[in-house]
């Protein structure tokens, strides 16, 4: 069974790092915050003082950072895996970043005669907690295949979409249509409470049509409770959509209906609700109607 590393030990990073060691995987982790250090080494994993050190120790990297930046230097920086690493290691970063930083760091890697493969994940901190996350998957075949039982313990829906960046890509159009709907779905509620119908029946009837998707039954719910505690918070969900409209600039592409719904969560951002959940995207519309 290979050695694992794992960088980064957020709201998603933690539950996938214990998932792996129940699955019996020897688990070495980094992360810059020492609190889940602490818990995941108490359930028997090893920590490293920094990713070469990581490196130095595993077959295989996983990490699951924040954004472009943070994956450059926990892969390229002055201690980055780059520096302990060795021919025949793989590594799997399942971030959320841009398609240029996946081949950026896919090109350093493979000079030094390691795998690389792009593997963002959809399905929020449930899926990483129950391992049925969505993963879309960037790189070679053969890094791939190597890859796979390592990743059907993170998730359950994976595919090998194309080439180095090709799953950043997937992950943009992923989160196109994650905020779109999310947008959808709190005009379709508010239309519902303001007819006099009950949104909650309106919902419930939705899920057994057409309209049924996994946005619908977390985020739907969730804006019926007014619960908008972060299963996936909307700074992440702002980073995320700057991606995809710089993917778009670089290819030439209009969305317009992407750029709208940035533009709520920029107000959004504005009162300062960054920390909310996606789903809390509701609360644009629910204030546009408030009695002054």
């Amino acid at each position: 069974m290979e050695k694992i590393g794992f960088i980064g030990l957020g709201i998603m990073g933690k539950p996938m790092a214990r998932n792996l060691m129940q699955a019996g995987y020897p688990l070495t982790i980094y992360n810059r915050s020492p609190a889940p250090i602490s818990e995941l080494t108490a359930a028997g994993a090893t920590a490293a003082a920094s990713p070469q050190a990581l490196a130095q120790q595993v077959d295989v990297v996983i990490s699951c950072v924040s954004d472009s930046p943070d994956v450059e230097a926990i892969a390229l920086g002055k201690t980055g895996i780059i520096h302990g690493a060795r021919a025949g290691m793989l590594y799997i970063d399942m971030s959320t970043i841009a398609p240029a930083m996946a081949r950026k760091v896919y090109a350093a890697l493979q000079a030094q005669g390691v795998e690389a493969l792009d593997a963002p994940v959809s399905g929020g901190d449930i899926g990483a907690q129950q391992g049925t996350l969505s993963i879309m998957v960037g790189g070679t075949a053969a890094a791939f295949a190597r890859a796979r039982p390592i990743l059907e313990v993170l998730g359950k829906n994976i595919v090998h979409v194309g080439e180095s960046g090709a799953g950043q890509v997937t992950k943009a159009c992923n989160q196109i249509v994650v905020a779109m709907t999310a947008q959808a779905i709190s005009e379709a509620l508010l239309l519902a409470k303001r007819s006099g119908v009950d949104p909650a029946r309106v919902r419930q009837a939705l899920l057994g049509g057409f309209a049924a998707s996994r946005v619908l039954e977390v985020h739907g719910q969730r804006i019926l409770e007014e619960n908008y505690a972060p299963g996936f918070k909307l700074d992440l969900l702002r980073k995320d959509l700057n991606i995809v409209l710089q993917t778009a600039r670089q290819e030439h592409v209009p969305l317009l209906g992407t750029a709208q719904v940035t533009s709520l969560v920029d107000a959004l951002l504005a009162q300062g609700h960054g920390d909310l959940d996606t789903a809390a995207i509701a609360l644009i519309y629910n204030r546009l109607l408030e009695t002054p």
